[in-house]
């Protein structure tokens, strides 16, 4: 895993929240908390992918 991919979900985790917050005080929770909802779909997105790269890696490293 590249120091790069922790630098994207950083920065996906800080869009996120300043959209949060300012559709908190503009008076829409709901579109805020799909933007919640939508940025952590994207990183656990993300993260399925690097767990199956670690599991062909496990794979490949013990001959399964």
């Amino acid at each position: 895993m590249n120091i790069d991919f922790v630098f994207k979900i950083a920065a996906i985790g800080i869009i996120v929240a300043v959209l949060n917050q300012l559709l908190i005080r503009s008076g829409r929770e709901e579109q805020a908390m799909m933007t919640t909802l939508a940025g952590l779909i994207v990183v656990l997105m993300m993260i399925i992918g690097q767990i199956s790269v670690l599991f062909d890696t496990i794979k490949d490293l013990f001959e399964l």
